[in-house]
């Protein structure tokens, strides 16, 4: 159990600062007012997901506890819900309800479609 609960917090621990890193840079982007920034974590993290799934299902490669390292700790940590939320929050409070139906729109229909191509990646392997 402590074993698991440490790879958990090694991956959550990388994937936050990844996290963190990655959202912080300035795309020079403004569309809509959208965070590009979380937009693109969560994207990036679903698409490793379901590329460690896809390998998963197919392979032995990846034991019981890398699956806790990388998929647990590591994605669950770099990809992030409640960024997501406090920003559409951010977004409603500023009047921008356009921005928040779009930028959650495009965060579920990207989520699922990287996570999907990224378990079919994993056939490619």
């Amino acid at each position: 159990m402590i074993k698991n609960v440490l790879l958990i917090g090694i991956g959550g621990f990388v994937g936050s600062v990844a996290r963190y890193f990655l959202s912080r840079l300035n795309l020079n982007v403004d569309f809509y007012a959208i965070p590009i920034g979380t937009l693109s974590v969560n994207v990036l993290g679903s698409f490793i997901i379901g590329l460690l799934m896809g390998i998963s299902d197919k392979s032995t490669i990846l034991t019981a506890d890398l699956r806790l390292l990388l998929m647990v700790g590591l994605c669950g940590g770099f990809t992030t819900f409640s960024s997501f939320t406090s920003e559409n929050l951010m977004l409603m409070h500023n009047g921008q309800f356009f921005s928040v139906f779009l930028y959650t729109g495009l965060s579920i229909l990207l989520g699922f479609l990287a996570v999907y191509l990224g378990f079919i990646t994993s056939n490619l392997l």
